[in-house]
């Protein structure tokens, strides 16, 4: 048996998940022919990413996950993974040496980071301790962490305390992500805390790019970010939703897909 590649495993279980958000639900069967694989690929499938509560497993096929509730980091960081690296090189390409920014919460944006790795003479203000990680040894790179509570689930630094912090600053760009996209371009995510922190740091940019994959578009989540009047730019793979790209044009977002061909 020959034995897959971590990259084409996880881009179909992000085609696996973009069809089930879609559809509701999906059936072993009728995946198998549209993936082009054996109905024993896809049970194996539907079973990792339901061990990942991505899916929940259903007699021949698997069902969406409630949407009030988003998945864990962990999780999270294996859906759309070569897609989150080709978004954060495209946003990095968008931020100039000698920008300051925010970076906010979200594996998308800790993608970006790691693309911004070679930038020269940066400040970066981030709530985000998974970003200081990645940019903290930078010698190019001044990194400042907001104050307040850390999130253990995804160390994430959020609540009012964080929000006055960010409050401080005025900078030039905010690189952001969201959990989901609905069609009139409303931003969504699934925590109110998380949320604020996101509404402070677009109020408090000149440029925001939001990077999200196609994966997000149509995804149900309770809680309101922003309208895409608030973005500037929106880099992601693929743009598959019509309704949001007119409403894109819209709100004159420039849109960057970094999978035009695929």
């Amino acid at each position: 048996m020959a034995i897959e590649g971590a990259d084409i495993v996880a881009l179909r279980h992000a085609r696996i998940l973009e069809i089930a958000r879609h559809a509701g639900s999906v059936a072993v069967e009728t995946l198998a022919v549209e993936l082009d694989v054996t109905p024993q690929t896809i049970r194996r499938d539907l079973n990792i990413l339901a061990q990942r509560s991505m899916l929940s497993r259903v007699h021949g096929g698997a069902v969406v996950t409630s949407g009030v509730d988003n998945l864990d980091r962990e999780a999270r960081r294996h859906v759309a993974a070569p897609a989150k690296a080709a978004i954060g090189e495209t946003a990095a390409a968008l931020v100039p040496n000698g920008s300051s920014l925010f970076i906010n919460i979200g594996t998308t944006t800790e993608a970006i980071a790691r693309a911004l790795v070679d930038h020269r003479d940066l400040l970066v203000v981030t709530n985000n301790l998974n970003v200081i990680d990645i940019l903290a040894d930078r010698p190019t790179i001044e990194v400042i962490v907001a104050g307040g509570k850390v999130r253990a689930s995804d160390r994430a630094v959020v609540g009012a305390l964080a929000m006055d912090f960010i409050r401080a600053f005025k900078v030039d760009y905010a690189l952001i992500g969201a959990s989901a996209v609905d069609a009139d371009g409303t931003l969504l995510d699934f925590d109110v805390d998380e949320v604020r922190v996101s509404q402070t740091i677009i109020s408090h940019a000149r440029t925001v790019i939001l990077g999200v994959d196609q994966t997000k578009f149509g995804r149900p989540a309770p809680v309101r970010i922003a309208d895409m009047e608030a973005i500037d730019h929106l880099v992601t793979d693929r743009m598959t939703d019509a309704a949001l790209a007119a409403a894109c044009t819209a709100a004159g977002v420039a849109v960057h897909e970094t999978d035009r061909a695929g």
